[in-house]
């Protein structure tokens, strides 16, 4: 049994059986299915908006306010520790080709996105789920990659390095062009004055996560809900702040599971149980009709999968003209196939999907767009075979 669950856990498999749960569920139940996204747990008048309004806490906004903020921390935490010295964005040159790739594994989706919008005359509907199929699942691209390429390729780092970087631009589009109501900025004065908290523990030597967790955390997070944007991303201001090593071992490396300063101690506690969290979300996110498909599915598809691809191949080529190379064992036959890999988005795409669009109908086609985008693991197969990739296999990169 413990055998089952660690495999369950390293795979993220809690993801997909919540998924599949969710789907099960609104099509054979969908008033017991929406009668769970509407469970009240309670009210609370502190955490409802200061200017009087309360709060009512449903088991939706729990997992996705407030427990997938610890998501997106861990996805955040990736992120900082690359900038660090010998961390795979600390170095220009070597990070110029990927970040280049990634600018067009956004853009080549929004274009398709809005394209495909425009084609099918629903501009008016459609427009505000732009970002949608920017999204890249870190997990399951990964996951596909290794399948292909092997553990030892350099096609891999390469993708992990452009996911990470994926999901820093995902994480400031959703903060900037996603609020949830009119933008209160004064209340961003908390998350600064959270940050500052943290330093001042990191100045006393708090070697323990839980104090910048539950007092700085909670700062932010308020400041972020209040001022309505998302409080998802309540804990990413304190990440920076929680001790941590000065160097960086690269992505996802085993040296990072030997750290025990207080910023990985954090990632390693809460690892298993954000994915739990996780499949959580897919629970309370992915139930959608499946007669939902409108053209709203078409265009985050198509976005995922056509414009993903296109934009990171075509920008990863002109990233080799303007005299950034691709890193050596890499061709422009696994530029492409890493483009596809890329184009499952999956996690981000469905929260993505839940900001964007009003619940009903266009949300769920939107959501079944995101689901959907599976199908780049079929298309990354195709590509492989079709330009002959090479499978290396080496000592595997841990995930985490």
């Amino acid at each position: 049994m413990r055998g089952t669950i660690r495999f369950l856990l390293e795979n993220s498999l809690f993801l997909i059986l919540g998924t599949l749960a969710a789907l099960t569920w609104a099509n054979l139940d969908p008033t017991g299915y929406e009668h769970l996204l509407h469970l009240e747990l309670f009210q609370n008048h502190w955490v409802g908006h200061p200017h009087g309004d309360h709060r009512v806490f449903s088991l939706h906004f729990l997992v996705n306010d407030l427990l997938m903020a610890l998501f997106f921390a861990i996805a955040g935490k990736e992120v900082w520790e690359a900038t660090l010295p010998g961390g795979p964005l600390s170095n220009p040159r070597q990070a110029a080709a990927p970040l280049i790739a990634t600018f067009g594994g956004m853009a080549g989706p929004i274009a398709v996105y809005l394209a495909t919008a425009v084609a099918l005359g629903q501009m008016e509907t459609l427009g505000n789920g732009w970002a949608v199929p920017t999204a890249t699942d870190i997990a399951f691209s990964y996951l596909v990659a290794k399948m292909i390429f092997g553990t030892a390729h350099p096609a891999i780092p390469f993708l992990l390095l452009l996911a990470i970087a994926d999901d820093a631009l995902g994480l400031v589009i959703i903060a900037a062009f996603y609020p949830q109501g009119p933008i209160e900025l004064q209340w961003m004065l908390l998350p600064v004055a959270a940050v500052f908290i943290g330093l001042a523990m990191r100045r006393m030597r708090v070697a323990s996560f839980w104090p910048y967790l539950l007092v700085a955390g909670s700062v932010s997070w308020l400041g972020f809900h209040w001022a309505n944007l998302h409080p998802a991303l309540g804990l990413l201001p304190i990440i920076p702040t929680m001790p941590h090593a000065h160097v960086d071992e690269g992505l996802f490396a085993w040296g990072d599971l030997r750290k025990t300063d207080t910023l990985n101690a954090f990632e390693h506690w809460w690892k298993n149980p954000v994915e739990l969290i996780l499949g959580g979300f897919g629970l309370l996110n992915a139930g959608v009709a499946l007669n939902a498909v409108s053209g709203a599915t078409a265009a985050v598809l198509l976005g995922l999968l056509v414009g993903k691809p296109l934009g990171i191949f075509l920008m990863g080529l002109l990233a080799g003209k303007l005299g950034f190379a691709l890193p050596k064992g890499m061709g422009r036959r696994d530029l492409f196939v890493v483009g596809c890999a890329a184009g499952i988005g999956f996690t981000v795409a469905i929260f993505v999907s839940s900001v964007a669009f009003k619940p009903g109908p266009v949300q769920d086609a939107a959501k079944i767009g995101a689901l959907a985008s599976f199908g780049a693991a079929v298309l990354t197969w195709g590509a492989a075979r079709l330009f002959k990739v090479v499978k290396q296999d080496g000592p595997s990169v841990p995930h985490h």
